[in-house]
């Protein structure tokens, strides 16, 4: 099935760097592989089935409701994908106090419903838990080169780099056969609490099987496995069960338990840079598509009622994109995040395979919302078509809705000035009002000649003499009654006081007129200096709401 494409609506989402420009449709096509996702619930609190693609039903852990499998025969080419998170809904599973964690056992289930053998050859794929390959956030943000071995940035990269180069893991079966009428163990692995596992599998069939995903507590065997699917109990953790309604009218997005249609996504696009740089969408959503309209989701054929309605996250699905460019010269192959609604999170940790006329290569991005990062420089040589492919396995643990880009060197190095400044303004504020000590409470009025002495407890009042042309007296104020302290200037922390005027500001980010960079007169107090400051970082701030809001058509 292709990518749905809506009417051109506006953007719901921006990336600064195509700021005055407009992207591209892909208009690729899914293929029709039928994948297993098992990914709701996401965090599974104890033993149960997680889905079932036999025909039949299991009991909910939390309502004791009947919810019917995700049926469906897999019969020549299919695809697998498992991923979730252990969470015991037994504390003394935790590990606390130096205690061993306890662990839960993911398993997958092959079932013959026929007469005869069925062979299953694996192509590609692998199974991680993140102790076998943990996250490091912090060390592996930015872009890396990628060498024979992985990052160790989870088991959804882990896994995703694996069918990225197409290989079979060696610790996985290339062939099963599941004897007739019978239920055979496909892999398994330990997950202890707080622990992540995933797995991703391409193969083919020469007949009909089922699949089935089960989380065990402590099995001795694969009999013990087996088991579970017999209880007939959905694994606890179903969180959007009492969310159905929303499910169906599309305000909230489930995780996936189904079989979706389509494990690849493909698209072929020729650009001539010399008509203007030139942006697509990947992984493209219903919220973020960038005004093309594009939306590059794939279909479920079957799904368990708390499931979403499609494959809204498209983990594990391979994206191949194949550019014909014109142009000349250096050009940056950028991969973006839109900024949601200002917070900020980790959008992307995997792997990117690149390749041109000059080669093959293969980076490692670790991304936040809102970032622009460039993964290739592209030599583009004039008068022919220059070749590109970009490839992407979608891991796990990632956010979908994602720009991909091509534009002149000057304009990434524009827009990295600009987040470089806001960065600088922001760091100085930050500084100056650390270094400002607290200024002390305000006093209290007490009517006493020349008195502002703020009183510890109420006393009781007495008549003081005053000389005729004392000022009057402040009123007293009530002991139950707190003084009221003045409402800080929009935008500006309540330290700052009003101040005479100051020198004009530069308003491209420099110095005030008259003063050298870093370097202040004698006359700006401590206070001037931090006031200037912050009309620096405010003005930054203003400077890019007014350039966002072009950007958005505001």
């Amino acid at each position: 099935m292709a990518g749905a494409t809506l009417a051109a609506q506006p953007a719901h989402a921006y990336v600064e760097l195509m700021a005055g420009q407009t992207a591209r449709p892909l208009q690729g096509r899914f293929n029709n592989v039928p994948v297993l996702h098992s990914n709701q619930p996401e965090e599974v609190l104890g033993p149960g089935i997680l889905v079932n693609t036999a025909p039949g039903s299991a009991i909910t852990a939390e309502t004791n409701q009947s919810l019917a499998n995700a049926t469906y025969t897999f019969n020549g080419e299919f695809g697998l994908h498992v991923h979730h998170k252990y969470n015991p809904q037994d504390t003394s599973r935790m590990g606390y106090g130096g205690v061993r964690r306890g662990e839960l056992t993911l398993a997958t289930i092959l079932i013959n419903p026929s007469d005869s053998p069925v062979t299953l050859r694996f192509e590609q794929g692998a199974v991680r838990n993140s102790f076998e390959a943990p996250y490091l956030p912090n060390y592996l943000m930015g872009v890396k080169p990628l060498g024979p071995r992985p990052w160790n940035t989870g088991p959804g990269d882990a896994t995703a780099i694996q069918m990225l180069r197409r290989q079979l893991d060696r610790r996985l079966t290339d062939a099963v056969v599941i004897p007739p009428r019978s239920r055979l163990v496909l892999f398994s692995t330990q997950l202890p609490a707080k622990g992540i596992a995933n797995g991703l599998l391409r193969g083919r069939s020469d007949g009909p099987f089922q699949m089935a995903v089960v989380a065990a507590q402590d099995p001795r065997s694969d009999a013990d496995i087996v088991a579970v699917l017999d209880q007939g109990r959905l694994a606890p953790g179903r969180i959007y069960l009492s969310r159905l309604a929303e499910i169906q009218n599309r305000t909230v997005f489930s995780r996936v338990a189904g079989v979706s249609i389509g494990d690849a996504y493909q698209a072929e696009l020729n650009h001539d840079l010399a008509q203007g740089p030139l942006h697509v969408p990947l992984t493209s959503t219903n919220r973020h598509n960038f005004g093309t309209g594009e939306i590059q989701v794939n279909p479920l054929a079957s799904r368990m009622l708390d499931s979403s309605l499609d494959n809204v996250g498209t983990y594990g699905v391979r994206f191949d994109l194949d550019f014909g460019l014109r142009g000349s010269g250096p050009y940056e192959l950028v991969f973006s995040h839109p900024t949601a609604n200002g917070r900020t999170f980790t959008a992307f940790r995997g792997s990117i395979g690149i390749e041109t006329d000059e080669g093959y290569r293969e980076v490692h991005v670790g991304m936040r919302s809102g970032e622009s990062l460039p993964i290739a420089t592209l030599n583009l040589q004039p008068g022919q078509n220059n070749r590109l492919k970009v490839s992407l396995v979608y891991p796990a643990d990632a956010t979908p809705g994602h720009l991909l880009s091509v534009v002149p060197a000057s304009q990434l190095a524009q827009l990295q000035q600009r987040q470089r400044q806001l960065e600088v303004a922001r760091a100085e504020a930050v500084a100056a009002r650390r270094a400002r000590p607290a200024a002390a409470p305000p006093a209290i009025a007490t009517g006493q000649e020349g008195g502002a002495a703020q009183r510890p407890a109420p006393a009781p009042r007495r008549a003081v003499a005053r000389p005729a042309n004392a000022a009057p007296a402040a009123p007293a104020v009530p002991a139950s009654r707190p003084v009221p302290r003045p409402r800080p200037p929009q935008l500006m922390p309540a330290w700052i006081q009003p101040l005479p005027p100051m020198p004009l500001i530069n308003r491209s980010l420099g110095a005030p007129d008259g003063v050298v960079m870093g370097v202040a007169p004698a006359s700006l107090a401590p206070v001037r200096m931090s006031q200037l400051l912050m009309e620096r970082y405010q003005q930054a701030v203003d400077d890019q709401q007014v350039f966002m809001k072009g950007l958005m058509g505001r």
